[in-house]
């Protein structure tokens, strides 16, 4: 199948999900996660309606930029990003989706200050517990987002998870329900309900991911197909 029949089926059952708890598939933005995707299939993807593209490398990133491949489009890093990288990507996308620490999120102020901007991100909230992969450890994050509104130079406009990988099917719909939780205490008793993005599911789980809560799912596979990491 093309990038744009998988992008209609995507977009079919977010719209199924949505509907069996009441929602909207109009609230879902569907970000098209392109890692080791060329400026072709982002075109591609864009010329079919993703609504956003989604980086998790900064060098790949770039070297696209330079190739005007997300042209049409809102691009989000969704990637772990390192504090010295964090100058190639404030001020070069719509939306940091993976700021988990006190430092990452200093350095990325930091730098939209030097540029005179206001960089939008996510609180990553690491909802599994686990020591292999980022983000504000649960009993971490309210205090997080507290002192991310007193920075004048980056906005929070909600929380992202990655949860562990599911050992049986639905497996991550409890950690998504977690999130969705916090989320809902978080903006309502520290951002007056101005937060509007809740970004969970990727191509596994995305449907689960609807039906909990989110407002952003990012899918890889079920759009682009699978990657080849031998090359």
């Amino acid at each position: 199948m093309s990038i744009q029949e998988n992008i209609a089926a995507v977009r079919q059952n977010i719209e199924r999900a949505a509907k069996e708890v009441g929602r909207s598939a109009d609230e879902i933005t569907l970000v098209g996660a392109s890692k080791m995707n060329g400026a072709d299939a982002c075109r591609e993807a864009i010329a079919a309606g993703i609504d956003a593209l989604g980086e998790n490398r900064v060098q790949e990133m770039t070297q696209k930029l330079s190739e005007n491949a997300y042209a049409g489009a809102p691009l989000h890093f969704i990637g772990h990003l390192q504090r010295n990288k964090v100058k190639l990507v404030v001020g070069k996308v719509d939306l940091i989706e993976s700021v988990g620490s006190d430092a990452l999120l200093d350095a990325i102020h930091a730098q939209a200050e030097k540029l005179g901007i206001v960089q939008d991100i996510l609180l990553e909230v690491n909802i599994g517990g686990e020591d292999a992969k980022s983000g504000f450890a649960v009993s971490e994050l309210f205090a997080a987002a507290q002192r991310a509104r007193t920075l004048a130079h980056v906005c929070v406009r909600g929380l992202m998870c990655i949860p562990p990988v599911a050992e049986e099917a639905h497996g991550s719909i409890p950690y998504f329900e977690k999130v969705h939780a916090l989320y809902v205490d978080i903006n309502e008793k520290l951002y007056d309900n101005r937060l509007d993005i809740l970004s969970m599911g990727m191509s596994g789980d995305y449907e689960d991911a609807v039906r909990a809560g989110a407002t952003m799912v990012r899918v890889g596979t079920a759009i682009f197909g699978r990657r080849n990491y031998t090359i």
